[in-house]
């Protein structure tokens, strides 16, 4: 695939964004500009704090086949920046996984097959086996999360707003749903 990039080359494209003097679009809208900046400041803090605990450890430790793990994501994402991750830790239990970070919006558009009620919404987690089989897909948020965002879509509530719950969905969650629903995908 064209437009996977390295979990490294991933980190990199943020510090690429915040060292341009003109950013590309979309960063060059200073609401998204701010936006990506709190999404980089949220993904330090769960890499930093984030643990994947025992049982999902476990699960993921005895996966025997390789797999390849698709990303599919943007800087600009506020879910991505409180999933991606939980979803990078958990690739590091088992040298079986190789994470592929994959760019929504470039080509070759990777999400137009894995499109959530018809839209692009990430992250969006593809694993593969070997032969590119798709073995789960996964996202663009926790299940319990998403009936949120569905809620609050459904009332018509500002991006403020539906930015301002999630983010407090999240915080009090710190990771368990997104594990949850990994050790009941991977068993």
């Amino acid at each position: 695939m064209k437009n996977t990039v390295t979990w490294e080359e991933y980190l990199r494209k943020f510090e690429d964004i915040e060292n341009q003097a003109n950013p590309e679009a979309p960063y060059d809208n200073p609401d998204y500009y701010n936006y990506f900046k709190l999404n980089k400041s949220r993904q330090k803090r769960w890499l930093k704090t984030g643990t994947i605990n025992a049982e999902l450890t476990k699960v993921i430790a005895e996966i025997k086949d390789p797999q390849t793990w698709y990303l599919i994501t943007e800087p600009w994402c506020g879910d991505a920046a409180h999933n991606v991750p939980f979803i990078y830790l958990m690739s590091k239990i088992n040298p079986n996984i190789t994470l592929k970070m994959v760019w929504r919006d470039t080509a070759p558009y990777m999400i137009e097959n894995y499109l959530t009620n018809g839209g692009k919404s990430i992250p969006k987690l593809v694993i593969r086996d070997e032969a590119e089989n798709d073995l789960h897909v996964w996202g663009p948020r926790p299940a319990e999360c998403q009936s949120l965002f569905q809620k609050l879509k459904d009332e018509n509530a500002d991006f403020e707003k539906q930015k301002i719950e999630l983010q407090n969905w999240y915080n009090k969650d710190k990771g368990e749903s997104i594990q949850s629903e990994f050790l009941s995908m991977l068993k």
